[in-house]
């Protein structure tokens, strides 16, 4: 198994990647930013301002929540660029978490990684790409749902939505099985494509839109019955999934040159960039739709468009949308099973997870697992689907941060300067912010609480009755 927290290396130490094999520091501050962006940008910005608008009501504190996630997503990325100084081998909070405290978090990160970190989101992806499409197809939309099943925890619910998100899935899923090289080239024209897409609504959509600027002074009637300081805390959970990503160049810190300077930049100079991205995104959204009317609507991007450009381009920007969206799923279809390989092959997950096809050199079983767990999500409705992400989520990341209080009393720790200065203000604000979200969330949303607390639960569980017993 991986070392304990009491057995592990010296921080400064990488453990090696293979008998005579390593991997390259290749990888400099243009890359690793470059793979922040993509990996940030994704389902929440194309869907969650909707639901905003119908929990906040007022176009500045939207406004003021999204800026709020900001500082939260650069004080976070701070302090792992801190972590991956010091622990410069791939894998983010795997390592940090067993070296922290050891390997039943390092398995647990795995656990949810697979549940919480990869296909729930993808199934949050590709039901949004599902009600993209249902501009031009109605039954596509989630509130078409055909069939419903109260299973007390949730509801669960089944029609033209999620079988097209499971269609979806299923493509990405069986063409991963082909190898990385088919889907890096799919992924790379999706990823130009979303970003394209992106820059020209904001700049076409401002220069040239029909929009109203009062609409930024015009509140709407909000929905939700909870008080809006404890509503502005549950919906950083919207936020928070939307910035989720910022952590990404932690993933490849064995593959960057110079990471102690590197590293730091690269996730502030990412997340930096995607919450201009996010910022300008609202505006236009803003611009083009009365909150009153956005309230609750998840293609909020296609009735941007069709606001500002008319009926015809709005098709044209919802297509381009739900192919952004494509890049969203097949970029997670293809991430998360080389994390589960990874720990599958350090004896840290399930062996099946590390077997890999001869002729496409895959990690096959890990792909179809996700795949198939990630199509059965897909019945969850979304909104409970975003929090859940964010409630399982957001425990790791803080559990990860509050880490360097451990790791700052070692001898030979490197201390980075942006994390210094005021300490502990970072790592205490992205603490805070984070605890008192989920208490009060668990408090106004306690099934969802439920289940995300069930999943870490579960992954404890299985570690020690399964794998560590298996291996005893």
């Amino acid at each position: 198994m991986t070392p304990s927290a009491a057995s592990a290396p010296h921080p400064h130490d990488a453990p090696p990647a293979g008998p005579g094999v390593s991997l390259l520091r290749q990888l400099g501050i243009v890359s690793a930013t470059a793979l922040v962006v993509s990996n940030m940008i994704g389902t929440g910005i194309f869907t969650t301002t909707g639901f905003l608008a119908s929990d906040l009501g007022s176009a500045g504190i939207i406004f003021l929540i999204w800026v709020a996630g900001a500082v939260c997503a650069l004080a976070g990325a701070f302090c792992y660029s801190e972590l991956g100084v010091n622990f410069p081998s791939s894998g983010g909070e795997y390592v940090y978490l067993t070296r922290a405290y050891g390997p039943t978090w390092g398995f647990m990160t795995g656990w949810i990684s697979f549940f919480a970190g990869f296909s729930a989101p993808i199934a949050a992806a590709a039901l949004a790409f599902s009600d993209y499409l249902a501009y031009f197809w109605p039954s596509l939309k989630q509130s078409n749902a055909v069939f419903s099943l109260d299973i007390g925890i949730t509801t669960l619910k089944l029609g033209g939505a999620q079988l097209a998100a499971s269609a979806l899935i299923a493509l990405f899923t069986v063409l991963n099985f082909y190898g990385v090289k088919l889907v890096a080239a799919v992924q790379n024209t999706l990823t130009t494509t979303k970003v394209a897409v992106i820059l020209g609504l904001i700049v076409f959509g401002l220069a040239f839109g029909q929009g109203d600027w009062s609409h930024f002074s015009q509140p709407a009637v909000r929905d939700s019955a909870t008080p809006l300081p404890a509503q502005f805390l549950i919906s950083l959970f919207f936020i928070y999934v939307s910035y989720s990503g910022w952590n990404a160049a932690t993933y490849v810190a064995e593959e960057l040159s110079e990471p102690s300077r590197t590293l730091p930049l690269a996730l502030a100079l990412g997340t930096g960039l995607v919450a201009l991205l996010y910022l300008g995104l609202n505006v236009v959204f803003l611009y083009a739709v009365p909150l009153e009317e956005m309230k609750g609507v998840i293609a909020i991007g296609s009735l941007a468009a069709s606001k500002l450009f008319g009926p015809e381009i709005a098709g044209v920007f919802a297509l381009l949308m739900a192919v952004s969206l494509m890049s969203t799923v097949n970029a997670m279809v293809t991430i998360g099973p080389r994390v589960y390989y990874a720990m599958a092959k350090n004896g840290a997950f399930f062996a099946a997870a590390a077997r890999v096809n001869e002729r496409s050199h895959a990690p096959v079983v890990a792909i179809a697992c996700q795949g198939v767990v990630a199509m059965l999500i897909t019945m969850t409705p979304f909104p409970e689907l975003i929090i859940y992400i964010g409630f399982a989520l957001n425990f790791f990341a803080m559990m990860t941060v509050a880490s360097l209080f451990k790791f700052r009393k070692q001898a030979g720790w490197r201390k980075i300067r942006v994390v210094s200065f005021a300490w502990p203000l970072m790592p205490v604000v992205f603490f805070v912010v984070g605890a008192v979200a989920t208490v009060v969330g668990a408090t106004l949303q306690p099934r969802i609480a439920l289940a995300a607390v069930l999943t870490i639960i579960s992954g404890a569980a299985v570690y020690h009755y399964s794998l560590r017993h298996g291996q005893s």
